[in-house]
């Protein structure tokens, strides 16, 4: 085979594989989320079936002529690429939110087999290649090399071109044509066959079919999230927005003041303490989503002013299209990465900051630490206030570590949840959290009445009450700061 030639498929071949491993965090995102528990399956998978497809792709080429095996060999992992889509599809809505078990095993039915038979063509490209052995390492070293290539230039497009430009499952469609095409051309190139037998075409062109028919429930795709909104049939103007597997945020279309979430609500408690009686407010926003904390502070506080710190622009077009959001001189938004676009923010400006930033169930570990916190703080009044919503399950590992970094940071912490939510042996209620903290005393009584106002009695505690709670949890810090293994992200049976 003609160097060029050789080169070109395991580059191909191998690149096809990292394409599908980047994109495999974007189908699996709308049912198991997307956290440290996703990223670490779809790796652990992609390399296990790497290494099987390298064993055993050189030792089918050692038992027969390679020639034969490399168009089979582009065609089927073509025809799985294909599968993957309604196996994901049709197995993660009745996984959706699972833990890592099943994470991995949705990963290893999916993604397995593909990853598999693509890495058996570099070993069978190599064994054709092998004319004298005395160039062995010469040729071993030369395309194990442009096979590595291959999967950086995978990488590299997927996740800085693709994702950003493309949908995701139009590209792995694209990829599993252009690998059946491929197949085709170097098995008729290699005179081994005349291409795609009637059963091959047959199962291929089932599996594209099967791609396109299954379905899915993401209307809105972004480098960050799937994301569709979903009408309430039990009220009218209710829109909820959903990204990936968690509702997160919920307007009413006719009235901005209502807080359908109780960690929306116990905002709300603590905004009505800080400015009682409408009080207009210079307000920061840590996540923007549905834009709803900003549309009630409008509504509850006229006069006041949102500056938004939102990662995806699509959220912004949704809001706007979907929801009702109408962006004034009131409210502003910056696009990007919070721990970055919060250094454009004015210091010593913000009464109140709003901590509701997620990627999946977990705040992002970079907005979780004392460094992080210290920046919120620069941006803040001497009396201003900042809340922070938290999920967290079981044990609350990671819901008792931020309490402790908050404290590390601020003079005055206490928290907000359900009833029993802070029972110390683990035995408590999880789900949301509202932490605040401040410089200047917390007003406790007036947060607490704003509650019981609202008919709801739930746990407000701070003090020797929630230092007890939180024990000899760690301080996080950019340099320690293991969100994803604190994190329970779903009740402990």
């Amino acid at each position: 085979m003609p160097h060029p030639a050789a080169a070109a498929l395991v580059f191909l071949s191998s690149a096809a594989v990292l394409v599908l491993e980047i994109l495999a965090a974007r189908l699996l995102a709308p049912y198991v989320g997307v956290t440290l528990e996703t990223y670490t399956a779809i790796i652990g998978v992609i390399l296990a079936g790497i290494a099987v497809g390298s064993w055993l792709g050189g030792k089918a080429s050692d038992a027969r002529d390679p020639r034969g095996l490399i168009g089979p060999l582009l065609i089927i992992g073509g025809a799985l690429a294909f599968a993957s889509i309604p196996l994901i599809d049709g197995l993660g809505a009745g996984l959706r939110g699972a833990g890592p078990g099943s994470t991995t095993f949705l990963t290893v039915i999916a993604f397995f087999l593909p990853a598999a038979v693509l890495s058996g063509v570099t070993p069978a490209v190599i064994k054709i290649q092998l004319a004298d052995l005395d160039e062995t390492g010469r040729v071993v070293g030369r395309l194990s090399a442009l096979s590595t290539a291959g999967a950086i230039a995978g990488t590299f497009i997927t996740g800085f071109v693709l994702v950003a430009a493309f949908p995701t499952r139009p590209v792995v469609r694209t990829v599993a044509v252009l690998l059946v095409l491929l197949g085709v051309v170097t098995a008729v190139w290699l005179r081994r066959g005349r291409g795609l037998s009637v059963g091959g075409a047959v199962a291929v062109l089932a599996a594209g079919a099967f791609s396109f028919a299954a379905s899915h429930p993401c209307q809105n795709e972004s480098a960050y999230y799937c994301a569709y909104v979903e009408e309430d049939e039990e009220r009218d103007g209710g829109r909820a927005l959903w990204l990936d597997t968690l509702r997160h945020s919920y307007v009413d279309l006719d009235d901005p003041s209502h807080l359908e979430f109780a960690y929306t609500a116990w905002f709300g408690d603590v905004i009505s303490a800080v400015a009682p009686e409408g009080e207009p407010l210079d307000a920061l926003h840590l996540g923007g989503a549905g834009f709803t904390m900003p549309r009630y502070l409008r509504e509850e506080h006229p006069g006041s002013h949102s500056t938004v710190l939102e990662v995806d622009p699509l959220l912004v077009e949704l809001s706007e299209q979907e929801l009702g959001l109408e962006l004034r001189d009131d409210i502003d938004v910056l696009i990007g990465d919070a721990r970055r676009t919060i250094e454009r923010v004015p210091g010593d400006r913000h009464e109140l900051v709003i901590g509701d930033a997620f990627g999946g169930v977990a705040v992002p570990w970079h907005l979780a630490t004392r460094e992080f916190n210290e920046l919120v703080r620069t941006a803040m009044t001497d009396d201003g206030v900042y809340v922070m919503n938290v999920i967290d399950y079981g044990p609350r590992r990671f819901l008792r570590a931020e309490i402790a970094t908050l404290d590390a940071v601020f003079e005055h912490v206490a928290a907000i949840g359900r009833e029993g939510s802070f029972g110390g042996d683990g035995a408590g209620t999880g789900g949301n959290h509202v932490l605040i903290a401040s410089d200047e005393p917390l007003p406790l009584e007036a947060i607490e009445g704003a509650n019981r106002t609202r008919g709801e009695a739930d746990e407000l505690v701070a003090g020797e009450e929630l230092r007890g709670f939180v024990g000899d949890a760690q301080v996080l810090t950019d340099d320690d700061a293991p969100v994803d293994q604190l994190l329970t992200p779903r009740p402990v049976n």
